[in-house]
């Protein structure tokens, strides 16, 4: 019987190197991917926690604001200065006008 020679493919060393960075590509393309998801996500929990954060503040400004108008009504000026032994004289007050 005779042997056939199988001819051996000789790869230079460029086609080598080319060949190791297309399946280096190939292993980490997909890792990369999951990483940059995992990351995007763990930045959009953060935004949702922020914006929560930020509709709290944004409660409590409008309860302090409602406050204020309150304490600045003219009634409770009155109610203060009489406390305080103080009168309300309307000539002695002038509006100033813009």
């Amino acid at each position: 019987m005779k042997r056939k020679k199988t001819a051996k493919i000789k790869l230079l060393r460029g086609e080598k190197l080319l060949s190791v960075l297309i399946l280096l590509m190939l292993i980490s393309l997909p890792i990369c991917t999951v990483f940059t998801k995992a990351v995007l996500s763990e930045t959009n929990i953060s935004v949702e926690q922020l914006k929560d954060k930020i509709e709290d503040q944004e409660g409590k400004n409008e309860s302090l604001s409602m406050q204020i108008d309150e304490l600045a009504s003219l009634d409770k000026i009155q109610e203060v200065a009489s406390e305080k032994g103080l009168s309300y004289n309307n000539t002695n007050i002038k509006n100033i006008n813009e």
